[in-house]
């Protein structure tokens, strides 16, 4: 796989590290990249099992659980794109180093918290440094590996860490909670943080530094306060319904905070995403797949996670081992279809593993009230194994439409998209759980509608994701 410095704007190519290798360790930029987004991913899920045990020793409230968990994700949902801008600017290695930095640091001090307000404070920080990382992750890898099939199999590699990490957690989490403490599950980052700063400062090549790329402060606020609010709501409906006036209000801000970023992009002089790139089917397209198969995905983990527990009875670690058939697949996907892409396109790649992630939620869906378990392994493998499989070229397929002095802002729009559609997809089988005539019938509706939200995605895929003939 080659290395190389992906210019953009007219401007050169600055030069090498001192000590990169590309030639000889074409992997060394995939493992350093794949280590700061697993472990971002990662800190999403591992702490929903720790989550009792900080309560409990740290004397929390209820309003400051819900605040030790969605903090974080609101304030990395929200300053994604911001985060991609930035990288834009200033460069996508400087600005994802500061990321891995910030979340690092973070996590040593919400180890050490004190006390609930302390943690939350962390978390908040450390959601900054999250939203710094995620948006230069792939920019770095479409800049280290600009060879299309090598670029596949990077972002095979690359999806596959959200699949792990969001199945793995629980695991590992539990485990920590149970040994080593809650402290542990905040501890652990610390090693994997200096270890990805290091190999991508030794080993990721410098990215352009764009200093006509002004930040559009406006329209940052905006497409901050659209995905705050729609997040807030979003996790809000799952506790208190869909028609409580303060998730209909929020719901409202959303979308005027979202008219008012359009508003100021089509006025803005350097926009932050400029609209024609919205306007490319090939963009949107790609950025409502991920929307769909998050939603998909996410609402499926979550609901089988509360089933496992709540209805057979499952500890956190069992529980995390349940789910293990999903996520057993997603790594041999995601590499398998980075290799499949070269030959094959990015299109029926992506039909084909939506197709199948519908089946697998179809099947669990017509499994019938309580099945045994070995009826839903199968279901569980298709459902991993089609999300990952579609994640490849659904991801190339947004990095493509974009020219490399926007890469940073299509990565970021990219994982807006794929966070709104987790907490849609988490907020729906919460509300649907809570407010169904039973478990079970709560539980089976969830999962229809997740594997229609993966027909469609099909369908989107049909209509926007290139074909083999389109590949650039």
């Amino acid at each position: 796989m080659a290395f190389a410095e992906s210019a953009g704007g007219g401007e050169s190519s600055p030069p090498q590290e001192s000590g990169a290798e590309p030639g000889r360790r074409p992997w060394v930029p995939l493992l350093a990249v794949c280590a700061g987004y697993f472990m971002v991913i990662l800190d999403v899920t591992v702490l929903n099992v720790a989550v009792p045990v900080i309560g409990r020793e740290l004397s929390a409230s209820l309003t400051g659980i819900q605040w030790i968990t969605d903090g974080y994700t609101l304030v990395f949902a929200g300053f994604l794109l911001t985060g991609g801008a930035l990288g834009d600017r200033l460069g996508n290695r400087r600005v994802f180093c500061s990321g891995v930095a910030v979340f690092t640091v973070s996590s040593a001090a919400c180890a050490l918290a004190p006390s609930t307000d302390f943690l939350v404070v962390a978390r908040l920080v450390e959601g900054l440094g999250a939203a710094l990382i995620v948006p230069g992750s792939l920019a770095l890898l479409q800049q280290a590996y600009p060879e299309p099939a090598a670029r596949s199999r990077a972002f095979g590699l690359w999806g596959s860490m959200a699949g792990i990490a969001a199945s793995a957690g629980p695991v590992l989490g539990g485990l920590l909670v149970s040994t080593a403490g809650w402290r542990w599950v905040f501890l652990i980052n610390l090693p994997v943080g200096v270890a990805c700063l290091m190999l991508t400062l030794r080993h990721v090549t410098r990215s352009p530094w764009r200093a006509d790329r002004a930040l559009d402060w406006p329209a940052q606020v905006a497409v901050v306060a659209a995905v705050a609010l729609l997040t807030a709501s979003l996790n809000e409906a799952g506790r208190r319904g869909w028609s409580d006036p303060a998730v209909l209000a929020g719901v409202g801000l959303a979308v005027l905070a979202a008219a008012a970023f359009v508003m100021r992009e089509r006025l803005a002089r350097a926009p932050a995403l400029p609209l024609n790139l919205l306007r490319s089917r090939t963009m949107s397209g790609g950025a409502a797949i991920g929307l769909l198969f998050n939603f998909g995905f996410y609402g499926m983990v979550f609901t089988a996670s509360l089933y496992f527990q709540h209805q057979r009875g499952f500890s956190a670690l069992g529980t995390g081992l349940a789910l293990f058939p999903a996520v057993a697949m997603t790594m041999f996907a995601s590499v398998l279809s980075g290799r499949l892409a070269r030959r094959t396109g990015d299109r029926p790649l992506v039909i084909s593993g939506m197709l199948l992630a519908a089946a697998g939620l179809a099947g669990w869906a017509a499994a019938g009230a309580d099945p045994a378990y070995a009826l839903l392994v199968a279901p569980m493998m298709a459902v991993g194994f089609g999300t990952s499989f579609a994640l490849t070229g659904s991801t190339a397929t947004v990095m493509g439409a974009a020219p490399p002095a926007y890469s940073g802002a299509a990565s970021a729009l990219f994982n807006t998209t794929r966070q709104i559609g987790s907490a849609t997809g988490v907020a729906l089988g919460g509300s649907l759980l809570a407010t169904a005539t039973d478990y079970n019938t709560g539980l089976r509706t969830s999962m229809t509608i997740g594997a229609l939200a993966y027909l469609t995605a099909a369908g989107v895929a049909w209509l926007c994701v290139p074909g083999k003939s389109e590949r650039t």
